[in-house]
């Protein structure tokens, strides 16, 4: 194995501050609380339970000689085309607000000019 490679394991223990996970072959990996998805972890139970099968791409060895996982990394990876739609559907949203706020900005000032006895050119 080595840095990088994508693995397939299986969570035997989780922690507070992570999971620990036996690999295919049968060696030990450790995931950091992290390392488990691209937004903030509050509880590692929340993303992961005893039994569930994963898979990672390692990152290194830890300093008890586990192999380092990141799940994150590897959902990152399978996600950039979702992630592109979201920018997209993002993008038209913002669009479309945008326009309906310069309009609801332009008749309150009609408004307002009216009420103060203005008129708009």
């Amino acid at each position: 194995m080595e840095v990088g490679q994508v693995v397939k394991g299986k969570v035997v223990e989780i922690l507070k501050f992570g999971a620990n996970v036996e690999l295919e072959d049968g060696e030990k990996a450790f995931i950091h609380i992290s390392k488990i998805a691209p937004t903030y972890v509050k509880k590692v139970e929340d993303h992961l339970s005893i039994g569930q099968e994963i898979e990672g791409k390692i990152l290194g060895k830890t300093r008890d000689g586990k192999w380092e996982l990141s799940l994150k990394e590897n959902s990152q990876e399978e996600g950039k085309g979702e992630q592109k739609k979201s920018n997209s559907d993002f993008e038209k949203k913002l669009a479309k607000f945008m326009r309906d706020s310069d309009r609801k900005m332009s008749e309150y000032r009609k408004r307002l000019d009216k009420k103060r006895g203005k008129k708009r050119r």
